[in-house]
């Protein structure tokens, strides 16, 4: 049986774009996925980034919501040390009623942005330490169940949104393995640790009545065309375009400056992030998800769309689509 694929949207804002700009075209990519089969699209909490506008993961799958009908949609994911359990509960509790069945939470304990902006979100400096217990906490008020006496989320309460546990690392699939909870692994960004992370979380896991079984989600990036050579040329302005944007800083560059950068220790070390990438036809990206698939351990794949721009991306989901599922885009 064919492995569900779902989304990840950065809701990516354009050089010359307003935020606006990257929500409209969030929820066309959300109605498109929608129609062609795809589980879920996720949206990540970031801070203090000028190309990324998902800052606010709640207010945009609230948005997008209001503009399709099935498709699930949640945070990939909210950064829980950045914020009290009990507001994250309200605002993902107001989604699952607003949304019923469509929601999904999943969590990370990294800050999602850098030291001077942690400072100004106000965040403690000990709160990532604290992420099991305020997993714990959040899971509480969702399920009825609190674990500060007399407090109760209003919207939340009852609503059992579905917690995910995000990892680049043995910690999180260690620690969703002991709450018998479903790992989702950052390997777009973070292939290291994959497969040993997966084994521990799968030969440690300690089923829970909601999940009994273990359930993974693997991360992997794809560019997919109507030829190979299409496909390898937007990966190529993808992979430049990702060494300007992490390690020149926001500086303008020659083509020739570029060059150089992307051969250098810095640029290789930036590429090496996008080792779990699938480029080609329909057929060539089908091959290799299946391989990775098997090779994560995965029970879903999350796919991030690397294309140079929204046309692109668009095909991109559409051809993915099209090899995965068939013609009929039915999962």
């Amino acid at each position: 049986m064919t492995i569900p694929l779902s989304l990840i949207d950065f809701a990516t804002v354009y050089k010359g774009e307003r935020p606006g700009d990257a929500f409209r075209r969030s929820v066309e990519w959300a109605q498109n996925a929608e129609r062609l089969g795809y589980r879920r699209i996720w949206y990540s909490e970031h801070h203090n980034m000028k190309s990324i506008a998902s800052s606010a993961p709640a207010v945009l799958i609230a948005h997008v919501g209001a503009h399709t009908e099935s498709i699930n949609l949640g945070s990939g994911g909210v950064m829980l040390p950045n914020h009290a359990p009990l507001v994250i509960a309200e605002q993902f509790g107001t989604l699952a009623e607003l949304y019923p069945g469509r929601i999904d939470l999943g969590l990370g304990r990294a800050p999602g942005t850098d030291q001077m902006t942690l400072r100004a979100l106000r965040r403690d400096a000990r709160a990532a330490e604290r992420f099991p217990q305020d997993v714990q906490e959040l899971n509480g008020y969702l399920n009825g169940d609190s674990l500060i006496p007399g407090v109760e989320a209003t919207p939340g309460k009852g609503t059992n949104v579905p917690l995910y546990i995000l990892g680049s690392s043995l910690f999180g699939a260690q620690l969703a393995a002991q709450l018998g909870m479903p790992y989702s692994f950052a390997s777009h960004f973070a292939p290291a640790a994959l497969t040993q992370a997966v084994q521990v979380y799968r030969e440690t896991y300690q089923p829970s009545e909601r999940h009994p079984e273990p359930y993974v989600i693997a991360a992997v990036n794809v560019t997919a065309a109507d030829s190979e050579e299409e496909a390898q040329e937007q990966n190529r302005i993808v992979r430049r375009n990702r060494v300007q944007t992490m390690a020149a800083r926001g500086k303008s560059l020659t083509d020739e400056e570029l060059d150089l950068l992307v051969d250098s220790p810095a640029g290789r070390q930036i590429l090496g992030m996008l080792q779990y990438s699938a480029v080609g036809t329909g057929e060539q990206v089908a091959d290799y998800l299946t391989d990775f698939a098997e090779h994560a351990q995965a029970d879903e794949l999350m796919v991030s769309l690397n294309s140079p721009s929204t046309a692109e991306s668009l095909r991109s989901m559409e051809v993915l689509a099209d090899s995965w599922y068939g013609k009929d885009g039915n999962a």
